[in-house]
């Protein structure tokens, strides 16, 4: 069930009163500059929804744990205004974390009864480029469990989709999707180390993005060095909320060394950058060969995700784009088969992240031998026992490298400018379905960005699927290509308009 997006701002007798249904970051700071609306009134908005739809009514499932302090930020972000206006471009901002990077003061949990009672002595490093930005950080929110999979965990039970309450959120940030789209917070922070940001954003009616691996630091976030694929990313029902997001993430980080490749390629700004016209005479490239985990394009379901996106290939035409339809990448399927993990460098991420903290486990092998470990979903399982030797971890490596060869010379063939795909390739599917046999998980989800690591990707809404169902379009770009990725982004947004507000959540 769907409505109209409401608007931000309601006439009552010649005055705007502030209502913050998909109230964008400009409509926030308007209502602070007008004087009719403080962060304490903003946050405390957030929570009487959060109190009126999380747990109670639709139950949405999406929220872990509030920030008991976060009335306490506002006030002080109101006394600073008073005094000399806005500290940041986020002022007063609130934002919901994915519940796999610290926020201090708050429990960092994984969604799993193994860390219920987790506490991080610090603030991760995005965390605190974001509040030196001004936001609030009001909440934490559901995601898969130990960070993979649809939302499912032992601590929380499952999340639920806002356009259907039997299906799920997506994952693993889908408390991060469903809570932007419900209205919980002005924007979230995801995780995406497979599809995890742009399966959740698509399923869930909201914007997503990956950055480009190098850009967004992973310090104090569990999934980080020496891993390389796992990246934090903005999520927001706006491209420009994304970008102004983004904006305050980017940075050099000496703690997670990754971030050496982001040197020279941060933009001054992704959102002074967007340009509504972005799209008139830009070259993309229709992928169209499914690349899905587990997909069926036999099945109606496929077919109603793919009628979406024919309808979105002839939105990017009317908006002025030249399109190559179809692009092939070769061997595309055959490399992407080729993933695998390192389990040495998962060891080791993992004895890094909780080093030097109160943490329950001081390996990963000593949480698998505690009878908890029994509780954990059957996903999470599977993702921390599954085998690797190095000759799998040297295809990977090999294949990965072939591909993006072979994807960069088909951008250089047609003179892409960006490459269009489905952002996933089937519906939501079915909570009793990820929970029981067959444990239906990450059902079509796209990894290409993913596998190679160095590539942007976002994910925007594109409409409703014929079961009223929302589906989404990925743009992919070449590496640190971003700013052009959000700039054709926001193009599509606004020349198309497909964002609509959930009515589970009025």
């Amino acid at each position: 069930m769907m409505a109209p997006i409401q608007a931000r701002n309601i006439e009552a007798k010649g005055v705007k009163v502030f209502s913050i249904v998909e109230a964008t970051i400009e409509d926030i700071h308007a209502a602070f500059k007008c004087g009719t609306l403080t962060a304490r009134q903003l946050v405390q908005m957030y929570y009487d929804r959060i109190a009126a739809y999380d747990k109670t009514g639709p139950a949405i499932n999406a929220i872990i744990s509030l920030n008991p302090n976060a009335l306490d930020e506002a006030d002080r972000l109101d006394a600073a205004f008073k005094a000399s206006g806005f500290v940041g471009p986020l002022h007063g901002v609130p934002v919901i974390m994915k519940d796999q990077a610290d926020v201090k003061g708050m429990p960092t949990t994984l969604g799993s009864v193994l860390f219920k009672d987790y506490m991080p002595e610090s603030d991760c490093f995005v965390v605190a480029k974001l509040r030196q930005a001004g936001a609030i950080f009001i909440a934490k929110a559901t995601l898969g469990e130990l960070g993979g999979g649809d939302t499912h965990g032992s601590l929380f039970g499952s999340t639920r989709n806002v356009y259907d309450l039997e299906r799920t959120a997506g994952g693993s940030s889908g408390g991060s999707g469903a809570s932007v789209s419900a209205n919980f917070c002005a924007v979230a922070v995801g995780q995406e180390g497979f599809a995890s940001i742009r399966r959740p954003s698509a399923w869930n009616g909201v914007v997503g993005m990956r950055p480009t691996i190098g850009l967004v630091s992973r310090s104090g976030v569990y999934g980080g060095w020496p891993t390389i694929n796992g990246s934090l990313g903005p999520m927001a029902r706006t491209v420009a909320d994304l970008a102004k997001l983004l904006d305050s993430m980017v940075g050099y980080d000496p703690g997670d060394p990754v971030t050496g490749h982001g040197v020279g390629h941060f933009a001054d700004s992704y959102s002074a950058r967007l340009d509504a016209g972005a799209l008139k005479g830009a070259r993309l490239g229709i992928l169209r060969e499914s690349m899905g985990y587990d997909a069926e394009p036999e099945t109606e379901d496929f077919r109603q995700v793919n009628d979406v996106f024919d309808r979105a290939v002839a939105d990017l035409r009317k908006s002025g784009a030249e399109i190559v339809d179809p692009i092939v990448i070769p061997d595309l399927k055959a490399l992407i088969a080729e993933r695998s993990r390192s389990i040495e460098d998962d060891d080791a991420m993992f004895e890094r992240y909780f080093k030097g903290g109160k943490a329950p486990f001081a390996t990963r092998a000593a949480a698998m031998a505690s009878p908890l470990f029994q509780q954990v979903t059957k996903s999470a399982k599977r993702r921390w026992t599954s085998p690797s030797t190095s000759e799998l971890q040297l295809g990977h490596a090999r294949a990965r490298e072939t591909l993006m060869i072979n994807m960069l010379k088909v951008m250089a063939d047609y003179r892409l400018d960006a490459i269009v795909h489905k952002a996933v390739e089937h519906q939501p599917t079915l909570i009793k379905d990820g929970v029981n046999p067959p444990f239906v998980d990450q059902k079509g989800a796209p990894h290409i960005n993913t596998f190679l690591m160095f590539v942007p990707s976002i994910v925007v809404p594109a409409g409703l699927t014929r079961d009223k169902l929302p589906a989404g379009i990925t743009f992919l770009g070449r590496p640190y290509d971003d700013a052009r990725m959000v700039q054709f982004a926001y193009a599509y947004e606004q020349s198309s308009q497909h964002r609509i507000a959930p009515t589970t959540t009025p």
